[in-house]
């Protein structure tokens, strides 16, 4: 029998009914004094407390004879325990009712968690190897029920339940668990084993997700020349309406609604699947970008508190750059296709007026505050680090393409942060970014970069693109639901709009943000306000528009709406819409150099 490790858990999904996970870890030499132990307060890739201790019903603590040993809990998330000879036991439960890609979930048709929502950890002995045994829940139920996950383990049957070891804590936390009934998709990108579990109810073309998977993988792998993992795994959580994502050292948790996913016989990428992909590729550009390659404040990580980096429009941003455009590059959306996507995203930063508010080092640095927590004003307020972050990626790799008439791309900067930061894993600050990007430049970039991370003024993409025979195009939203990215149908008559955002309430028209100088907010609409009627007529989401149309030839109209339990009546302003909405097109009568450049960009080159 081999030694046991210095660190144990025994993972049970005890009642899946009651969504409780029991939790047995046991250490092998506890501290003298009294061993304490932690569960993070946070977990990488989601910069915001989320307390994970909150989810411990239950937690007891015993010696090696099997006496009780006493626990003193020290704040919310730590524990001392009590002296004790030998082995110390501590057994907890979890209740695990979060349907998202952050914590843990366990009912009886399949259970998840990450490591930071179940592993206590041991203070002291984090570096110290660890094992975990997960086993399957009791029941005949349950007898058909596999386990997917990263985490090494020594069992020779794949996807089986049993034992599984990590060389230290950090490494144990980084793989997530699936555990039920899913589908299981198989693949390989340049020879290395990867694999897609689908959980939930679907209809999904397996075939052809390996096919596009694939693509998308070899791509990432070739841009970077090397994987940083032996094999990889997308867990997938297929919902009614849901997205999101989180990225792991050698996996990634989505979550993506069913229609997401392309059905078999379907030969064209819908909108939604597109989008999808792009999940798929944001996430496992991350295993370098992020994963690796870190902010110096994150090496390592201290997951008792918030950890500050103006940084993360890099980590990000970049990778919000680079999920869309590989998808170009690898063969699977036209050029078109593409400009849509990133018209779309110029066109939700340029609808925020807190893009003048508010710096996207300070976007970053406040993503634990601000980004996370957004409120109603959100959009007056603050700047994503992720969309116009992305944006400042795009302005990098056009300006390096032109500068050195397509001989140095932002690809450049990305194998130099591998080579000299994620390779060897040492971290990177802001002001080593910045050097680093001047000398992939050959010179130096302050007058893009200054304004583009610490100022609040619109980055210079019509001149950028322009040199790319790409044109940059202004029109007005058609609807309240205009995401831009195309020209949109031509409109009989001048747009009007009220400044908000809107979402459908019993009684009405519910505002869900207000815009800064809109004609809502200059009558004293508020968020949370709702509609019932534009001059005498029943509003709702879907006709508010038409209404407000009936209009247009007046200075002002009466609307009415409840604030809280309140009725009220204003005179609203009719105003054009603004001019928010981007698309692109390509200039098909463009010289040499710039369609050289523009094919070099978008990987059209043969």
């Amino acid at each position: 029998m081999s030694k046991p490790l210095p660190v144990h858990y025994r993972v049970i999904p005890s009642h899946p009914e009651a969504h409780l996970f029991e939790v047995e870890l046991q250490i092998e030499q506890p501290e003298p004094g009294g061993q304490l132990v932690a569960l993070p307060a946070w977990i990488p890739g989601s910069y915001m407390i989320r307390d994970f201790a909150k989810n411990i019903v239950t937690l007891t603590a015993s010696d090696a004879d099997g006496s009780e040993i006493a626990l003193e809990k020290l704040d919310k998330q730590r524990w001392r325990c009590a002296p004790c000879a030998g082995r110390l036991t501590l057994r907890y439960s979890v209740y695990a009712w979060d349907l998202s890609v952050r914590s843990a979930h366990l009912d009886t048709t399949h259970g998840y968690f990450n490591g930071t929502s179940l592993f206590l950890r041991v203070e002291g002995q984090e570096n110290n190897p660890c094992s975990a045994t997960i086993e399957r829940p009791e029941g005949e139920a349950y007898e058909t029920w596999r386990v997917a996950t990263t985490l090494p383990t020594d069992e020779t049957e794949p996807y089986s339940f049993g034992r599984f070891h990590a060389a230290n804590y950090d490494e144990l936390i980084d793989h997530p668990v699936e555990m039920g009934e899913f589908t299981l998709v198989e693949f390989e990108a340049r020879g290395i084993p990867h694999a897609m579990v689908i959980s939930g109810r679907h209809y999904a073309d397996g075939e052809r997700l390996a096919r596009d998977l694939t693509r998308i993988c070899e791509y990432h792998i070739d841009l970077f020349g090397e994987a940083p993992f032996k094999r990889y795994l997308f867990q997938t959580m297929v919902v009614g309406n849901g997205y999101g994502g989180l990225e792991h050292r050698s996996s990634t948790s989505l979550m993506c609604s069913r229609d997401d996913l392309p059905l078999p016989g379907e030969e064209k990428s819908s909108e939604a699947y597109r989008g999808f992909l792009g999940l798929c590729s944001h996430e496992y550009f991350h295993s370098w970008n992020v994963k690796r390659i870190k902010p110096d404040v994150f090496l390592p990580y201290d997951l008792s508190q918030e950890s500050y980096t103006p940084l993360l429009w890099a980590f990000e941003g970049f990778t919000a750059y680079y999920d869309d455009i590989s998808l170009v590059r690898c063969g699977l959306i036209s050029a078109e296709s593409y400009l849509e996507l990133l018209g779309q995203t110029i066109t939700r930063v340029i609808r925020g007026s807190g893009r003048t508010r508010q710096s996207l080092s300070d976007s970053s640095f406040d993503a634990w505050t601000k980004f996370y927590k957004q409120d109603e004003n959100a959009p007056n307020a603050i700047v994503s680090y992720y969309t116009k972050g992305s944006l400042v990626a795009l302005a990098l790799d056009l300006t390096l393409r032109i500068r050195s008439d397509g001989k140095r791309s932002l690809d450049d900067l990305m194998r130099a942060l591998w080579q000299r930061h994620g390779k060897p894993h040492v971290g990177i600050s802001p002001q080593q970014m910045e050097t680093l990007i001047n000398e992939v430049a050959g010179e130096d970039l302050s007058e893009l970069l200054q304004p583009a991370l610490r100022g609040t003024e619109d980055l210079p993409l019509t001149p950028l693109l322009e040199q790319l025979a790409v044109t940059l195009k202004w029109r007005q939203a058609t609807s309240n639901s205009d995401k831009g990215g195309d020209p949109g149908k031509p409109l009989t008559a001048t747009a009007l709009a009220l400044g908000v955002r809107y979402g459908n309430d019993p009684l009405g028209a519910k505002l869900l943000n207000v815009f800064d100088r809109g004609a809502a907010q200059t009558a004293g609409l508020s968020a949370g306000d709702i509609i019932i009627a534009v001059d005498g007529l029943r509003a709702t989401q879907e006709n508010i528009e038409k209404l407000l149309n009936y209009h247009r030839h007046r200075h002002s109209v009466t609307v009415h709406a409840f604030r809280r339990d309140e009725l009220m009546q204003l005179e609203v302003p009719i105003r054009e819409a603004p001019r928010d909405t981007c698309y692109l097109q390509l200039d098909e009568e463009a010289e040499e150099t710039a369609r050289r450049l523009r094919e070099g960009w978008l990987g059209l080159q043969q």
